[in-house]
């Protein structure tokens, strides 16, 4: 009986128990996942895609002339110049050649920071010529050069040249041709005519002033005949020196004649810097990167010592062919871009003005011997044994240092 009893115990213990774990495991919330939805996808802020300001009619027209690939237009920089030099006709003249105007005509397509023009913008050096006339000349500038680049809010930065207000002197020590740099400062002396750049001294301006533009410090020196007084030397020398000069990230001085000969015609002592190799060691004493300058009319990038030299070519009458070269002349505009964070700081793009074709490096000689030196193409670091030779038979030893 007690048997029985202890087993009918244990079934209802049994039944009772399995009770108790459905009951439980009916009452437990039910453990299913949440429907799954895409997670949504992050709002990447997009780059708006450039919108180019149309450009003028007349530019667009000078672009769309161009054959095969159109017309190359470079990486931009953190600062990009475009530099002009030697605009002017026959003396006297107070019209310009086609390559002036198209010149002008592409400023916006290359959309520059500042525009440079290292010397000779009216067509000047000429005892003849009356008040009347110089006045002409440098209205003729104005309406087709500079009212273009005002009107255009695009600073320009300049060196007169020895057809704007030669500095030559006679020999009882005045200036040859007073009158025409009289009128040259006055006409840039004018309120109506500024420039737009920002002076940092202009005390001497138009022939010896400085100016800035973000991390670039400029010094323009009047370089248009080859000698600059001493005391002017020793301002450029002091600006040089001056704590703001110093604290750019990069020193260009502007002037019209170079420091070495590039050119036929122009390998002469009177055509270049004298005391050159001094000049190059003090700019060099203070960091000076680049030398631009005009005069020679033909381009040709170079460097000697730790210095760059651009020898600008020429937008108006007369290109030249290099010294010891059979390459035709071309008239050229030259746009650089400054990259700060770059080993060279600057890179040149260079147009022939007639084909608006880009002139590479390498159709250009690797070096120059002219009669103060020899100065090597911008990329070309060592000459070959040949090369060397060549130059220590025509100047010395001395004059062919790198």
């Amino acid at each position: 009986m007690r048997t029985r009893r202890s087993l009918i115990y244990s079934l209802l213990a049994g039944l009772f128990g399995l009770c108790l774990t459905v009951t439980l495991h009916a009452c437990q919330a039910p453990q299913t996942s949440a429907p799954s939805r895409p997670s949504p996808t992050p709002e990447v802020a997009q780059s708006p895609t450039p919108t180019e300001t149309p450009l003028p009619p007349a530019t667009q027209a000078i672009v769309n002339s161009v054959g095969g690939k159109g017309l190359f237009k470079p990486d931009r920089g953190d600062v990009r110049l475009v530099v002009i030099s030697d605009l002017n006709s026959y003396y006297g003249a107070t019209v310009y050649d086609p390559e002036v105007d198209k010149g002008v005509k592409l400023v916006p397509f290359w959309n520059p920071d500042m525009v440079l023009c290292s010397g000779d913008m009216v067509a000047g050096q000429d005892p003849t010529l009356t008040d009347t006339r110089l006045q002409e000349m440098w209205a003729a500038f104005d309406r087709q050069v500079a009212t273009p680049l005002r009107q255009m809010k695009i600073p320009y930065g300049f060196t007169v040249g020895n057809h704007d207000a030669s500095s030559a002197l006679s020999l009882s020590g005045q200036f040859l041709f007073q009158r025409e740099r009289d009128a040259t400062a006055a006409y840039w002396k004018d309120p109506a005519h500024d420039p737009g750049v920002q002076f940092v001294d202009k005390s001497d301006f138009p022939f010896y002033y400085t100016f800035e533009y973000k991390d670039i410090f400029f010094v323009v020196w009047d370089g248009s005949s080859n000698h600059i007084p001493p005391e002017k030397l020793a301002w450029v020398e002091k600006t040089l020196a001056s704590d703001k000069a110093q604290a750019a990230k990069l020193r260009i001085l502007i002037g019209h004649l170079p420091l070495y000969a590039v050119a036929i015609g122009r390998n002469e002592a009177a055509e270049v810097m004298e005391n050159a190799d001094e000049l190059r060691a003090m700019l060099e004493k203070y960091n000076v990167h680049t030398y631009i300058s005009g005069h020679h009319h033909t381009y040709y990038p170079a460097h000697k010592g730790k210095m760059q030299l651009l020898h600008m070519g020429i937008l108006g009458s007369g290109p030249r062919p290099y010294i010891d070269s059979d390459q035709p002349p071309r008239k050229s505009l030259t746009v650089i871009d400054v990259k700060f964070d770059s080993a060279e700081l600057t890179t040149y793009t260079t147009y022939d003005m007639q084909t608006l074709q880009v002139i590479k490096y390498e159709e250009l000689p690797r070096m120059i011997v002219g009669v103060n030196g020899m100065v090597m193409r911008r990329d070309v670091e060592q000459l070959t044994s040949a090369e060397q030779q060549q130059c220590d038979n025509q100047i010395g030893v001395a004059g062919c240092r790198a």
